[in-house]
């Protein structure tokens, strides 16, 4: 097979655009200006370590550097003139003072003691003899050991240059002789604009977006990003675009981030699951897009205030439609929504089914925005499926208050007054709940959504809704609860409710004495559920329940744990104590 002779002079960018200048190297300032300043002032070490990830110009440094000591003809800005003999012989890797070696292939303590060999030999012409030594954390302990002495004390004209991406690997005795450089990823802006003026030199339209998504796949390794460029430019020619970079790469376009999280505020599930179902066909990782949606909340959230606007890596356009959609988000939504995000991400490997796993979560998240919009195919309308409340009423959130206000405009005139002795019983003392099982019939479908309510709305209501409470009542009421209790057989806290009357003070204050410990924590796990039922049955939103443990017993106080019982029978017999301590009994 014959190949065009233009195919065989192909070099691929990685290579083409190598920097060789000090000034060509992307996003390594903090480096390049430490290295000038050092062959300024003529305080060059005699080994440098260069550590960091792939890809961000470790070896380019190391052999700019290289180029850069033995130039005859240094620039005002410290840079090789590319026009001397030592630069000439380096550009054309025929320069006898620089040698490369590949610590991955030659890690041996033989392959060592050769390059000792080679050090005790001055340079041919120029000042330095560079030895750049890739991958050195390759090297064998024996090898190590055998290139210690010549690292610490080589000749005047020697310089060793190592280079690697593990420096937890290489022993402290190497670390020890050498100045270390921490490379750092590149940024995403950085590799963004080196690519774009990569294609401007090489005659092709590449859209800031397609560029923009190259430089975050690349993940801080400009090499990377050249690669996959030069894979770009193969697949869509002269021309790259957006929608070209995210079809060949199988990317998830930020666009279904967008879309989807629009379809989550109003709880809009069935068009939620129908999007990641789309998603799924096109082949993307469930696992990846929980993760991407995560990242997505994240980032509208640092949207939502201009001074972390700056923390969005992304372009200025896609930075508007962040700033845009934040603001039709609550930042308390968005913390339920990415720790939500997070509990999914921690557990989806566990799961049995994962895809099931990710629209659970998905629901989930369409649950927090409030009333929860379902489209069917039976009615044109978007019908209101009223949420689930437990616990108090009034301290519910505002999209609760909103549930329980529509269902009070859909119920018949005569259920409205209904009778506390109606109100909801519970099916477990422990975990009482008032679950509303309303069902919108097709006439009220087609009234008009409710507002929801402004907090002063919201006070007006609960005013109306709320009448005077009386002593009376609420005497009833607790006896009520307390023979409930004792119907589900926690008999000692329903004798404890019922030895004393509860006092009502400043109206809707309700104080009660206990008469110890024990049985004000028994009371504390039911609270919530006890203080419901008395708002609800007394119909009194504003009620609270103050407890206090009491110091002055009842003539009739009868014991109820171990201790007390056990100090009740000491008390008509003191031999008891005396027989317990010379025993050692316990209580129990």
């Amino acid at each position: 097979m014959n190949l065009r002779p233009d195919m065989n002079n192909f070099v691929v960018s990685a290579r083409k655009y190598r920097p060789s200048t000090f000034d060509t190297v992307v996003g390594q300032q903090h480096i390049t200006t430490t290295l000038r300043n050092a062959i300024r002032s003529h305080h060059l070490a005699q080994a440098f370590l260069f550590c960091g990830p792939r890809g961000v110009g470790k070896t380019t440094c190391a052999r700019i550097l290289a180029k850069t000591i033995n130039c005859t003809n240094l620039s005002p800005e410290i840079e090789a003139c590319d026009q001397c003999e030592s630069c000439l012989s380096f550009n054309n890797n025929q320069s006898l003072n620089i040698f490369e070696l590949d610590a991955a292939s030659n890690n041996s303590v033989d392959d060592i003691r050769s390059l000792v060999e080679q050090v005790r030999f001055a340079p041919p012409n120029g000042k330095y003899k560079i030895y750049i030594i890739d991958e050195v954390h390759m090297l064998s302990q024996g090898a190590f050991n055998a290139f210690l002495k010549t690292l610490e004390e080589p000749p005047p004209y020697a310089i060793f240059i190592l280079a690697t991406t593990e420096k937890h690997k290489i022993i402290p005795t190497i670390l020890s002789r050498c100045q270390i450089f921490d490379f750092n990823r590149i940024q995403v802006d950085d590799i963004s604009k080196h690519l774009l003026s990569i294609a401007e030199k090489e005659g092709i339209e590449a859209e800031p977006d397609a560029l923009h998504i190259i430089a975050q796949k690349a993940e801080g390794a400009l090499r990377d990003a050249l690669s996959i460029f030069d894979q770009m430019v193969t697949f869509s020619g002269n021309k790259v675009t957006y929608k070209d970079v995210i079809t060949n790469l199988n990317v998830l376009d930020y666009e279904y981030y967008f879309r989807i999280t629009d379809q989550i505020i109003p709880g809009n599930i069935s068009s939620v699951l129908l999007t990641f179902n789309e998603l799924m066909k096109y082949g993307f990782d469930a696992h990846h897009f929980i993760t991407g949606l995560a990242s997505h909340f994240r980032d509208l959230l640092v949207s939502k205030d201009e001074a972390t606007t700056q923390l969005l890596d992304v372009t200025p356009g896609v930075r508007e439609k962040y700033k845009q959609q934040s603001k039709n988000i609550e930042l308390s939504t968005l913390l339920k929504l990415i720790d939500l995000c997070n509990a999914c991400d921690l557990s989806y490997k566990s799961a049995r089914n994962q895809h099931l796993h990710v629209e659970i979560a998905l629901m989930k998240m369409c649950s927090i925005s409030g009333n929860l919009i379902v489209n069917e195919n039976a009615v044109s309308a978007k019908p209101v499926i009223i949420e689930k409340t437990s616990g108090d009423i009034s301290s519910a959130s505002p999209s609760a208050k909103l549930s329980q206000s529509s269902i009070s405009q859909a119920k018949p005139a005569e259920n409205t007054a209904a009778s506390p002795a109606s109100a909801p019983k519970k099916t477990d003392m422990g975990t009482a709940q008032t679950r509303s099982t309303f069902t919108p019939s097709l006439s009220s479908l087609s009234q008009p959504k409710p507002t929801k309510p402004t907090n002063e709305e919201q006070e007006e209501t609960d005013e109306k809704n709320s009448k005077p409470v009386k002593t009376d009542e609420i005497i009833s009421c607790w006896k009520k609860f307390a023979q409930q209790l004792d119907d589900k057989g926690n008999t000692n806290l329903s004798k404890a409710l019922l030895r004393r009357d509860p006092e009502l003070k400043n109206e809707t204050e309700i104080h009660f004495l206990l008469d110890n410990q024990v049985l004000e924590d028994d009371l504390k796990e039911i609270r919530t559920d006890f203080l419901s039922y008395l708002k609800t049955e007394l119909q009194n939103s504003y009620l609270t329940l103050h407890t206090q443990v009491t110091d002055v017993p009842l003539t009739q106080n009868k014991p109820y744990t171990a201790r007390e019982k056990f100090q009740k029978m000491a008390e008509k017999n003191p031999s008891l104590e005396k027989l317990r301590q010379q025993f050692d009994l316990n209580f129990d």
